[in-house]
């Protein structure tokens, strides 16, 4: 929707003329993507990308990652 997107791309430079980042969440398909992208957001989060995981599941990426176990494969097993 026009009204939508006018608000997002507002939400976006209002963020950057503050000196910050912008991340979206809950981006779910393709053209979203491709819209925030083209509107400048820094980082984009959501089902796109994968399914939401637990506090416990992050700490033990992060462990493997620190030990070198991480394989990035298992993020989008």
């Amino acid at each position: 929707d026009k009204d939508d997107a006018s608000i997002v791309t507002a939400i976006i430079q209002m963020g950057h003329s503050l000196n910050l980042e912008v991340v979206a969440e809950g981006v779910e398909s393709e053209a979203q993507l491709e819209f925030l992208r083209r509107e400048g957001c820094d980082y984009v989060q959501g089902h796109l990308f994968g399914d939401p995981i637990t506090a416990d599941v992050v700490l033990e990426l992060l462990s493997e990652e620190a030990n070198g176990e991480l394989h990035h494969r298992r993020l989008f097993a």
